[in-house]
């Protein structure tokens, strides 16, 4: 698998597709992250994100052996502004581990939904005025639903809660810098888990020196739990870096309303939150606005793939 470090994958029409299918992948398995993230519900939300990271770093070791990538890792530790690029990244990505388990473990689940249904606004408004990409009329058309339907939700809310900005902003500022970080996406996920891990072991080593952690033998489930947190991190994760390597950043924005309608639905179907009328129109207004755009993708690429010779 061919990886680049600054801009996105050469190769027209099958590298669009394969990157399409990496970012669903990630934004599925994002969307049935709950589930899982519900069973440590009993654990401090600070404690689960310590583990997410330290077993996170043999998950994407092994990925980064089996791509044969361990070289360019060398490489950017000896470079200090790949170094503090990716300290960036892995900091804001902490923020939002942290606010996503402490929501969902403390049922604000829908909150938690709504600040990734805003996150791809705030990442199609990174795109155009950072990278100066593009929308046709469709892709217009699907953000301006999106954008009614994030009112929609909002209004019926009360008002924009905090949980659902900072999720938002933090996600889509991680989005937008781990895109312009140079170094492949496997390689740059080793690196930032490998970077917090040095404070993620440190706290999980004083958590057990004072008696509060909850990895013990006498806990088994709690354990596997907690060791499970690794590849339920990573690898979606690794898979959203290679979509956002081979998409445009306006394509990985609209797909983003995947993973928080299966928030909603599990949130409604198996939490017990309550749903209405409104968040039902504000859900039909988002899966508009969704096949609109992939609508538009695919119809581009066919009309690519015509034209050639």
């Amino acid at each position: 698998m061919t990886e680049t470090a600054g801009k996105p994958l050469e190769g027209g029409q099958n590298d669009a597709l394969r990157g399409f299918f990496f970012a669903l992948s990630a934004y599925g398995l994002w969307g049935f992250l709950p589930l899982y993230m519900k069973l440590v519900a009993h654990i401090p939300a600070v404690e689960v994100v310590a583990h997410r990271i330290v077993w996170s770093v043999p998950v994407a070791a092994i990925i980064l052996f089996l791509l044969g990538r361990t070289g360019d890792v060398k490489r950017a530790i000896r470079s200090p502004r790949t170094l503090a690029m990716a300290a960036l990244t892995a900091a804001i990505i902490t923020c939002n581990w942290g606010l996503y388990v402490w929501a969902i473990a403390t049922d604000r689940a829908v909150e938690t939904a709504l600040g990734y249904y805003i996150n791809p606004l705030v990442s199609i408004a990174m795109a155009a005025i950072f990278l100066g990409e593009k929308l046709n009329l469709y892709q217009i058309a699907a953000v301006a639903l999106a954008a009614i339907a994030v009112l929609v939700l909002t209004l019926d809310a009360g008002g924009l809660p905090w949980v659902s900005l900072s999720i938002a902003l933090s996600f889509a500022s991680y989005g937008f810098l781990r895109k312009t970080l140079p170094i492949g996406p496997s390689q740059g996920f080793f690196l930032e888990v490998l970077i917090l891990c040095v404070p993620a072991l440190a706290y999980l080593f004083w958590l057990n020196w004072t008696g509060q952690n909850h990895f013990q033998w006498s806990q088994p489930a709690d354990m596997a739990l907690l060791i499970g947190c690794g590849p339920v991190t990573a690898i979606p994760l690794i898979l959203f870096a290679f979509g956002a390597k081979l998409l445009r950043y306006s394509t990985i924005g609209i797909m983003q309303y995947i993973a928080p309608t299966m928030i909603f639905l599990i949130a409604v179907f198996v939490f017990n939150e309550p749903f209405g009328g409104v968040k039902a129109v504000a859900f039909a207004l988002i899966w508009t606005a969704l096949a609109v755009y992939t609508w538009s993708m695919f119809r581009d690429a066919q009309r690519a793939k015509n034209s050639r010779p």
